[in-house]
Formats: C-alpha cells, sequence, structure tokens
C-alpha cells in the first residue's frame, strides 16, 4: 500500500482548525470574549482529544480568553457534531499559543540592539 503524504490525525486537524476559526469567531462577537482566533489544532493518534491553540489581540487577556473557551469548549463539540462527518468529535482542550508573542518580542529586542557589523 502506498504511503500517504497526510495522516488521518492532519485531515482532521486542518477540518477541526477551519470549523473552530468559525465558531471561535462567533463565540467572541456573540458571548463578548476577548478578540481570539484559533492558530492550530493537534489532534491525538485514537482522535479522543483536540488541543486548540488560540492567540489572543491583547495578550493580557488571554488567560481570560482561553477559560471562556474551555467553558464554551462542550457546546463547540455539540456544534461540530452536526456540522462535521466523524463518528466521535474528540473532545476539546484550548490552549493559548505564545509563539506570537515571543516572536513579537524577539522583534523588539533585535530593533532595540541590532546586530553589530563585525567587520
Amino acid at each position: 500500500m502506498p504511503s500517504r503524504d497526510f495522516k488521518r490525525t492532519d485531515r482532521v486537524g486542518a477540518e477541526l482548525r477551519r470549523e473552530l476559526g468559525m465558531l471561535v469567531h462567533a463565540a467572541v462577537r456573540d458571548h463578548g470574549l476577548p478578540s481570539c482566533s484559533v492558530s492550530d489544532v493537534e489532534v491525538t493518534r485514537d482522535l479522543d482529544w483536540a488541543t486548540v491553540w488560540v492567540t489572543a489581540l491583547l495578550p493580557q487577556q488571554s488567560k481570560e480568553a482561553v477559560k471562556a473557551l474551555n467553558e464554551l469548549a462542550v457546546e463547540f463539540r455539540r456544534s461540530l457534531s452536526r456540522s462535521m462527518r466523524l463518528r466521535r468529535v474528540p473532545e476539546l482542550r484550548f490552549k493559548y499559543d505564545d509563539s506570537v508573542d515571543k516572536g513579537e518580542r524577539i522583534d523588539q529586542l533585535l530593533r532595540e540592539h541590532p546586530p553589530q557589523d563585525s567587520d
């Protein structure tokens, strides 16, 4: 059997990222949550759990946003079960993705202290 380029978990994760992106956007608008977006979804091999990585527009509101999204996780899962063709939708865990914050911090440090030429 030829090897596949993408694993099933990757395909499920990509589909979850698209669907959850819309659901999170609607939740931010409807529930007055801090502005955030889905950056990535990692699905376990057995498809029981999905870790949803989110970024916040204002990093200081990230804990509040993640807490609110985790409280809405059951509602999101129910909505996903109606819209996706999966036997069992994974349970959702929301976590904050701080990679954007780290990148901005590195960029700021490089602007403050530009690299010196060794000529």
